[in-house]
């Protein structure tokens, strides 16, 4: 198995979309497989050890934005030794709710593919984050990262939610279907969501076993799981969660990293003052900003507000 870990060569950065394909197939087939899974999705398995770290992802977002354009789980293959399998929708806003796919884990379940990991973790964000948790049920005593998750958009259940309209047309009450529910058998949960957008908090309020843990993202918007990355903690996260170690005080060391990220400054700043109803503590983040660099739009703003009589 190390010897897969130590001879794992991709470069997916920069091919056509067929190329990209092509080649994404041919290197999953000669450490693993590559599997069509019904007309939309696709599974690419690369086999390095006994801990798996199972994705789910659009395609369109591991050509355009991941690095090396590789599925999130293929470094993890190289740096940590272990296995990877990533679960791949070509069209976008389909939740990974379709009758092949629930045939592709119902074999995996009859094959007894999970039963040769010591460790799996399931992960993914958005409507990926819905489908680690509703697949996880394929993977007993298997762990859970999911960012941003949906519960269910079956409008019976979550009508509230109508950020999403053509998903309305799609079946949450089958099979695999209501993830709260799919998470029961997991050893650990982990949600993490930005309590500032109303239905992602409504919807990691639905996960509410006793093996679930929640971990709050503020101010991080839609795509947390970008932020995260770009704050530099999301590795982190991943190998916290399949260890089991991942808590609320480690979580919280992590989350002091955003302290130092100017893109998420900035963000908390333009919050703050486009609302101008927290002078104080807009100045207040100022002058931490500006005690530890050299940062005008801070520093200006600091000025006004003092000038108004407004101090930290």
């Amino acid at each position: 198995m190390k010897d897969v870990a130590a001879s794992f060569q991709y470069d997916l950065s920069g091919l056509a979309p067929e190329d990209w394909t092509e080649t994404l197939e041919t290197v999953s087939e000669d450490h693993g497989y590559f599997e069509p899974v019904g007309p939309h999705h696709s599974a690419a398995f690369i086999d390095a050890g006994r801990t798996l770290l199972v994705t789910f992802e659009a395609a369109a977002t591991i050509r355009g934005t991941n690095v090396g354009a590789a599925p999130l789980g293929w470094s993890f293959v190289t740096d940590n030794g272990w296995s990877s399998l990533t679960i791949m929708s070509e069209r976008a806003g389909d939740w990974f709710r379709h009758p092949a796919m629930f045939g592709f884990f119902d074999r995996m379940i009859d094959d007894g593919f999970f039963d040769d990991f010591d460790q799996i973790l399931f992960y993914g964000a958005g409507a990926g984050g819905y489908a680690a948790a509703a697949f996880s049920v394929a993977a007993p005593d298997a762990r859970v990262l999911a960012i941003q998750p949906q519960a269910t958009l079956d409008t019976g259940l979550a009508g509230w939610d109508r950020r999403f309209p053509k998903a309305r047309r799609l079946d949450f009450s089958s099979r695999y279907g209501y993830a709260p529910q799919m998470v029961e058998t997991a050893s650990d949960v982990w949600i993490i969501h930005d309590p500032l957008i109303l239905e992602d908090a409504v919807h990691a309020s639905l996960f509410r076993g006793d093996n679930t843990r929640h971990l709050l993202c503020r101010n991080l918007n839609k795509r947390a799981d970008r932020s995260l990355m770009g704050l530099g903690i999301w590795t982190d996260l991943i190998e916290q969660a399949m260890a089991g170690e991942l808590t609320e005080l480690s979580y919280a060391h992590l989350w002091r990293a955003r302290q130092d990220n100017l893109k998420y400054l900035r963000t908390l700043f333009n919050e703050l003052d486009d609302a101008g109803t927290h002078p104080r503590l807009l100045a207040r983040l100022c002058r931490a900003v500006t005690d530890n660099a050299n940062r005008p739009l801070f520093a200006q703003k600091l000025a006004e507000l003092e000038a108004q009589g407004i101090t930290p």
